[in-house]
C-alpha cells in the first residue's frame, strides 16, 4: 500500500476538479467524514480534504478547457520539466508545461500515449498528502489502459517502475511498485485492461472500514454506484462510485492481513 514516505515515481498527491467546488465539498465530506479548508483568497477556490487534521486529497475548480469532473493522480519527480520532456518524447501529451506553485512546488498535467491524464509533482514546501493506506485516505491508485504493454511500457521509461502480473477472474491484473526498496511493500497501484467503452485513465482507491456502508451514504449525496460492493479474493471489499458531478473513484475495504 502506499506510504508518506515519498520517492519518485510514487503517488504523492491527489485532487478533484470538479464544475462546483461547494457542492463537491458537501458529497465528500459526507461520505468520507473528511473537513475541507481552502488554501485561502490567492488559491483560486483550491483547497484540501483532511481528516484528523492530515491532508489527504485536494479540491479545485475545472479549469483546462473541455476538462470533465474528474480526480488526477500525481507522481513525485525530482524535476518536473524533465519529466514532462520525457513524456513527449514516450508519445505522450503535455497538456499544462511545468510551473510554480507558490512555493509548495512545482508540477506539470500529462496524458499518456494512450489517454489516460495525470499530474507529476516536484515537492517543495508541501511534499506531499500527509496521510495515505488508512481508513478514510487514498490507499491504492489503478489505472485502466486500452494496451496494457505499452502503457506500462511507458510508465517504466518515466518512473522506472517494477510489475508483478497476478491472475484475476477474467484477465491478468499487473501490480506496479516503485523502484525503491522491497517489491511488494513498494506496490502502490495496479494496471488493468480497460473492460468495454471505458476511457482510459487513473482510478484512485480510498480504504474504508465498511465498503457497503460508504456504497450508501453516496447514493444519499447525490452520487451512483458504477459497481457494486463485490469481494475480491486476498484483496477485500471493493466498490466504484461516481460523484454527482460524474467523478469516478473506488473504495475499498482491505482484506485482513495474513502473516
Amino acid at each position: 500500500m502506499l506510504s508518506t514516505d515519498f520517492v519518485t515515481g510514487a503517488p504523492n498527491w491527489l485532487d478533484l476538479a470538479s464544475p462546483d467546488t461547494a457542492a463537491a465539498a458537501d458529497f465528500y465530506t459526507g461520505v468520507f467524514g473528511w473537513d475541507f479548508q481552502s488554501a485561502g483568497p490567492d488559491a483560486g477556490g483550491y483547497g484540501f480534504f483532511q481528516k484528523n487534521g492530515k491532508t489527504v486529497a485536494a479540491l479545485g475548480p475545472l479549469t483546462e478547457e473541455g476538462a470533465s469532473p474528474a480526480w488526477t493522480v500525481y507522481f513525485q519527480t525530482p524535476d518536473a520539466d524533465a519529466t514532462a520532456k520525457a513524456v513527449e518524447q514516450a508519445g505522450g501529451t503535455v497538456r499544462v508545461e511545468a510551473f510554480d506553485v507558490m512555493d509548495a512546488g512545482r508540477m506539470a498535467c500529462l496524458t499518456d500515449p494512450g489517454g489516460a491524464e495525470f499530474s507529476v509533482w516536484q515537492p517543495a514546501a508541501t511534499k506531499g498528502l500527509e496521510a495515505t493506506s488508512q481508513e478514510d485516505a487514498l490507499c491504492w491508485a489503478e489505472l485502466h489502459a486500452k494496451d496494457v504493454p505499452a502503457a506500462l511500457s511507458f510508465y517504466r521509461t518515466l518512473f522506472g517502475w517494477r510489475s508483478q502480473e497476478m491472475q484475476a477472474p477474467g484477465m491478468t491484473y499487473t501490480v506496479l511498485s516503485h523502484s525503491e526498496g522491497d517489491q511488494q511493500d513498494a506496490s502502490f497501484g495496479g494496471l488493468a485492461p480497460a473492460q468495454g467503452g471505458m476511457e482510459p485513465r487513473w482510478i484512485p482507491y480510498f480504504a474504508v472500514a465498511d465498503a457497503d456502508a460508504t456504497a450508501g451514504r453516496a447514493q444519499e449525496k447525490g452520487g451512483s454506484v458504477l459497481m457494486p460492493p463485490a469481494d475480491v479474493p486476498e484483496v477485500g471489499r471493493i466498490a466504484w462510485l461516481a460523484d454527482p458531478h460524474g467523478a469516478p473513484f473506488a473504495i475499498l475495504k482491505p482484506a485482513p492481513r495474513t502473516t
